[in-house]
């Protein structure tokens, strides 16, 4: 299928019925087309899969997958098969490619009726999306499981919906990525954006040159056949690896084994720090293209994607300014910037890699009108250099807004849609070279015990965003099912809400943790890149505090402000704020035990003894008793000031309730 053909595809205005947007079937993400029908398809203790048609391994293994699938959705012991056993028949098409595209066909329909349920698909990809929608309308049933009969007809409204990965600042094991490909596949995201290479590390063995990974890794590395088992586990799941090896700066790992392929000689260390550094690869020496000829050329044999990412962002040309002999290399050529000098640098890195049959993906940076049109650009500066891109003939998928590491709240991310803006003023011809996004889990802060509750629930907003038409956008709408496809996520092994529970505890040391978890309900971490200019980290801090273990988004604090709108627009639940500020006026109390019994939570006594005061505070307002005083606002104004690195989410909510003061 074309890219003009993939884009034209018809998408549904809105779903067919207000069930799946208001009712029972929390589908996330929601399908172009739903029609609910009548009755459900019971599931008894075991189920039967039947796969027709489909000449391709991956879809008859996800239907295997199923039974056990099931059976950690519902706490049943649900088998393979079995006499009177649920049937589902799936049907499709063989993979038009030998090795997955960044734009196949992903459409399916599936339909489920009291008899049973069928998946259509034209392509094994379809398939095994329209699995993951069948598996998410199990629901409970009188007295069984069951799906309830619905026909559905679906497609991706982009063909890239991507999540990347940081494997450098904090080394992730094979078994957390595994989990985070399961979570990808459930919500339809189709692309790992696997960050391999930085000034903290360089992640891949090398057999051509292993002191990459032998003095650049702290022995922290995945050996290539650990590299083929995660290809091969996503490529079972319908998911392309994009590797990245960033290229010319965020390089410092690769110069503490190979210090001549720097722009200014050694020696070099792996870097403990963040941020940006100076070291960057020398453009002008032919061995720099001879190494980086041959290393991609082995990476290029472990990622059989079509693509291959080189990064290409933050060189800030301070070896390159310092260099007399660069220079004059670039006066000899006729370079008069940095940024010319990196753009011969990319238009040769593309050469290299199309000789190992691979396309150029890189950063925004990357973008000059000289590089051939085959490049991908990935935007994280803003959709303007996305809009840019297309209007230039160049395919592109977008970044900015999705960095998880930014903390944002999921209704922020679901607020961001590549075809929207700039590029929605584009001509039809460029807008259909934008082929979607990735989310973004950088890991200066995120250790593999965060790493799942750092990424989820939160991507699976944009994994909607990407997938669903552009027409469903109720942000409430969106919350109420994301709280449904959390708990499918935690049935499917998922950490995010068990991890930071763990975490919590160990803070408590030994004593109940109920208290902590109360407290850490309403508090959320400082955003954007506030942690990194708080204090000194490296990557040897542990990451052990109260921000470490508290969630990105606080569902309490989202909750309490709802409340606190409708009591300010016409009295209601006054009885149920009450109770809520009483229960946070006691929190201080109860939470004693645990300041004191751990260092570690020292820092958080400021936070609750505020809090405490704030909803006392908020209370007698409430009772009419009491007008704030110029110490009551500077109350208001501390619990609303990051501590900590820390946010306490209610403070906005209170200080509503006491500047409105009684209400009717």
């Amino acid at each position: 299928m074309t890219l003009a053909r993939w884009i034209g595809l018809p998408l549904a205005a809105a779903l067919a019925t207000t069930r799946a947007s208001g009712g029972a079937m929390d589908l996330m993400p929601l399908p172009a087309s739903l029609v609910a029908g009548q009755g459900a398809m019971a599931l008894g203790d075991s189920f039967a899969a039947s796969v027709e048609a489909c000449r391709d391994d991956r879809v008859a293994a996800a239907a295997a997958r199923l039974a056990p699938r099931i059976a950690a959705r519902t706490g049943a012991p649900f088998a393979s098969g079995g006499a009177g056993a649920a049937v589902l028949a799936i049907r499709c098409g063989a993979a038009p490619h030998p090795v997955q595209q960044a734009v196949e066909d992903e459409s399916y329909s599936l339909s489920v009726t009291p008899r049973g349920a069928r998946i259509e698909a034209p392509t094994p990809y379809g398939a095994l999306r329209g699995l993951e929608t069948f598996l998410q309308l199990i629901e409970p049933g009188p007295g069984s499981w069951q799906v309830p009969a619905v026909t559905i007809d679906d497609r991706p409204r982009f063909p890239w919906r991507g999540l990347l990965i940081d494997s450098c600042r904090h080394f992730l094991p094979v078994e957390a990525l595994k989990r985070n490909l399961d979570a990808m596949a459930d919500v339809k995201m189709n692309v790992l954006h696997w960050h391999l290479s930085e000034d903290q590390g360089f992640r891949v063995e090398s057999r051509r040159y292993p002191k990459l990974h032998e003095l650049g890794s702290d022995g922290a590395f995945y050996t290539q056949a650990e590299v083929r088992d995660i290809v091969t586990y996503a490529r079972a799941r319908g998911i392309r690896v994009v590797p990245e090896f960033d290229v010319p700066g965020h390089t410092t790992a690769w110069f503490v084994g190979h210090p001549e392929l720097a722009a200014a000689p050694g020696p070099y260390r792996i870097e403990r720090s963040w941020g940006i550094f100076d070291p960057a690869m020398d453009p002008t020496k032919e061995e720099v293209f001879r190494f980086l000829d041959r290393l991609f050329g082995e990476m290029a044999r472990l990622f059989p994607d079509p693509y291959f990412h080189v990064g290409g962002d933050e060189v800030n040309g301070k070896q390159w300014d310092a260099s007399p002999r660069i220079a004059e290399y670039r006066k000899q050529r006729g370079l008069g910037s940095n940024e010319a000098l990196h753009a011969a640098f990319n238009a040769r890195l593309v050469e290299i890699l199309a000789r190992h049959g691979k396309k150029t993906a890189g950063w925004d940076e990357i973008l000059v009108p000289t590089l051939p049109k085959e490049i991908l650009v990935q935007s994280w500066r803003g959709p303007a250099s996305l809009a840019k891109a297309a209007a230039g003939g160049y395919a592109g998928i977008l970044s900015s807004g999705w960095y998880l590491d930014h903390m944002l709240p999921a209704s922020a991310h679901y607020a961001v849609d590549p075809g929207a803006g700039e590029v929605a003023a584009l001509p039809e011809e460029a807008r259909r070279l934008v082929l979607g996004g990735e989310a973004c889990m950088w890991t200066e802060f995120v250790t593999p015990e965060m790493l799942d509750g750092r990424i989820w629930p939160r991507a699976a907003a944009i994994a909607e965003r990407l997938w669903s038409p552009a027409s469903v956008a109720d942000v409430e709408n969106m919350y109420r099912r994301l709280e449904s496809e959390s708990q499918r996520l935690e049935d499917l092994g998922l950490t995010h809400r068990s991890a930071p529970l763990r975490m919590l505890r160990r803070l408590a040391s030994g004593r109940p943790s109920g208290p902590l978890e109360a407290l850490a309900d309403l508090l959320e971490p400082v955003k954007g890149y506030a942690r990194s200019e708080a204090r000194s980290y490296t990557s040897r801090t542990p990451l052990n505090r109260l921000v470490d273990a508290v969630r990105p988004e606080s569902d309490a604090a989202r909750r309490f402000a709802r409340l606190v709108d409708r009591f300010l627009a016409g009295g209601e639940g006054r009885d149920e704020i009450v109770l809520q500020l009483s229960t946070w006026r006691a929190l201080r109390a109860s939470l004693d035990p645990l300041l004191a019994a751990n260092p570690l939570l020292a820092e958080a006594e400021p936070i609750a003894s505020d809090l405490s005061s704030a909803a006392a505070l908020a209370l007698r307002v409430l009772e009419g008793t009491v007008e704030p005083t110029p110490e009551d606002v500077a109350l208001l104004d501390r619990i609303a000031a990051p501590r900590a690195e820390l946010l306490l989410m209610v403070a906005a909510p209170i200080r509503k309730l006491v500047e409105h003061g009684k209400h009717p």
